[in-house]
């Protein structure tokens, strides 16, 4: 039995992973929280300013299979401590960047943290936990990031809105810290999952229930950030919101982002991650198609309720749902869905940006409508592909 466990309760080692997963979760988001500010700071274009997302996912789509080859003979106590570290430190830099041009070399260097972070931290849960408590495990792990979306984004929101988002940079910095100090503290010795062979790589890209869910994993983020990236100057045109407003709109979005992966950690061993995924990518969808009724700050409020129920929900489930199709490769797959998340944010970004330029603001959410109700139709048909055809 793991260490800090008892009977069937998941071991404490998980915690500081959890806690890493919230830091990665709020320094990739500080900036969709502060995207009104450092528009208005650096005097660029709010769509100008949203490539910051979309060059930073573009790191990290690319820079997670690249380095689940590089790191992976690496004791994972000093690969996530340092990654950690390497985030906390270019963060703070970031803060200190003058213009957008030095700001965009300097996020693209520390978004090289959760390209590793995220992927690998799911990679060695399941040295950490018996089998049975496999998807229950990364489902907790991956609660990082909901609580991210109820505390790290409307923190850092607010800091944005009353210090400046250099302030926000910087707070997301310090908790980098106290991340690297925990992490070191807490994780033991010789976690080193199996690295994946040459032969390995071919038989992940070979298999067609993976890559078929990995395809999920890229329309459902893409669809996604179409809108989601651009939350800020959204309700700022639409609403007229204040700092505050948009920062408990966050918080109220976030908040049922935890509650969804909560749900989604109990049940998702009960109902199986194919269903989970789609249930998760269904409430999402929803959001969608009523947004344009969101004509007051409490309508909308009301409107975002499922699509933060779905939202991380929906990526814990597919990274459980890869880990049951083919455990040994497990390494591997979720890699490149982390890789698939990222690269959807990128499209998503860039294209809400190039939206936003044509003046179409307005209409965001019905472009991200069809790219869900694509991956959904994907989803049942890789649900179908995969029966039976498991991996061991």
């Amino acid at each position: 039995m793991p260490r800090g466990t008892t009977g069937d309760s998941l071991p404490k080692v998980l915690w500081p992973l959890l806690f890493g997963n919230f830091v990665i979760g709020s320094g990739v988001m500080v900036v969709a929280g502060t995207l009104n500010e450092i528009s208005n700071s650096l005097n660029i274009p709010v769509a100008v300013a949203g490539q910051l997302i979309t060059a930073a996912a573009v790191t990290m789509c690319l820079g997670a299979p690249l380095f689940a080859s590089v790191v992976a003979g690496w004791d994972r106590r000093r690969l996530l401590t340092l990654s950690m570290l390497w985030y906390a430190l270019f963060l703070g830099l970031c803060a200190l960047m003058p213009g957008f041009g030095s700001l965009l070399v300097v996020r693209v260097l520390g978004v090289v943290s959760p390209a590793i972070f995220t992927p690998q931290a799911a990679a060695c849960v399941g040295l950490l936990v018996p089998p049975h408590q496999r998807g229950r495990a990364i489902t907790f792990v991956f609660l990082g990031w909901s609580v991210a979306s109820v505390l790290g984004m409307p923190l850092g929101a607010w800091i944005g809105g009353t210090l400046g988002w250099r302030g926000a940079f910087a707070f997301v910095a310090l908790l980098g810290l106290v991340s690297a100090v925990w992490l070191w503290r807490t994780l033991p010795d010789g976690i080193k999952p199996p690295a994946l062979s040459r032969a390995a790589w071919g038989q992940t890209l070979r298999s067609k229930p993976l890559m078929l869910c990995v395809a999920v994993t890229l329309l459902q983020s893409a669809g996604q950030f179409v809108l989601f990236a651009y939350f800020a100057p959204y309700y700022k045109a639409q609403l007229h919101t204040t700092p505050l407003q948009l920062s408990l709109l966050f918080a109220w979005f976030g908040a049922f982002g935890l509650i969804g992966n909560i749900l989604m950690s109990r049940r998702i061993d009960r109902i199986g991650a194919a269903h989970a995924v789609m249930w998760s990518m269904g409430s999402i969808a929803l959001s969608l198609l009523l947004w344009s009724l969101g004509s007051s700050v409490v309508l909308a409020a009301l409107i975002c309720v499922p699509w933060g129920l779905g939202c991380f929900a929906a990526n814990s489930a597919q990274q459980a749902r890869l880990l049951g199709i083919a455990p040994a490769l497990a390494s591997g797959s979720i890699a490149l869905n982390s890789s698939a998340m990222y690269a959807g944010q990128a499209l998503g970004a860039g294209s809400g940006g190039w939206l936003i330029a044509q003046g179409q603001m307005a209409s965001l959410h019905w472009f991200g409508l069809a790219g869900l109700l694509v991956a959904m139709a994907l989803s049942w048909w890789t649900a179908r592909q995969a029966s039976g055809q498991r991996v061991n």
